[in-house]
């Protein structure tokens, strides 16, 4: 499993335009083969910036049946126009905590 993470700029005053979007947008990513969960959360001290964070099988799940798919088109059709500048992603895997449980 990967974690994808994207910190979000969306335009000033648009933020409830961005949150609307996404909840027109999240079936689009949520319904993606290898996607195990969508998660959006909103900044408290920059209330602009918001942070994708999704589940992958893999990375390549996600630019195989997403990026490089039309339901990448349509998602980024939805909530770009609010975006000050394309969004910061990357990958992340866990780290083993060495306690089990």
């Amino acid at each position: 499993m990967v974690l994808e993470v994207a910190l979000i700029d969306v335009l000033p005053g648009h933020e409830d335009a961005f949150a609307a979007a996404y909840a027109s947008a999240h079936p689009v990513i949520a319904g993606t083969p290898g996607c195990r969960s969508v998660r959006m959360t909103r900044g408290v001290e920059s209330p602009s910036r918001f942070v994708l964070l999704v589940e992958w099988d893999s990375v390549e799940a996600h630019d195989r049946n997403f990026r490089a798919s039309d339901r990448f088109v349509r998602w980024r059709e939805l909530i770009s126009p609010h975006f000050t500048k394309p969004p910061l992603v990357e990958h992340f895997t866990d780290v083993p905590s060495g306690h089990s449980g």
